[in-house]
């Protein structure tokens, strides 16, 4: 298996991030108002908290392993 790109991984990253905010910015607009969609609500939260795994799971791949 080859190792990761870290060019790749980085353009990766940076989209997520890109995206978490943006979703951050839509679930904070719709939660201010009282009639919002709740099921809407509730699954753009989801997404947001797989956005969020996704970002970890990338940047813990870009620490180089260090034998001990």
């Amino acid at each position: 298996m080859h190792p990761p790109d870290p060019v790749e991984t980085a353009r990766q990253l940076e989209a997520l991030r890109l995206e978490h905010r943006d979703l951050d910015d839509a679930i904070a607009r719709l939660s201010a108002n009282p009639l919002c969609d709740q099921l809407r609500l509730n699954r753009m939260k989801k997404r947001k908290l797989l956005l969020k795994d996704s970002i970890a799971r990338l940047e813990s791949r870009m620490i180089p392993d260090l034998d001990a």
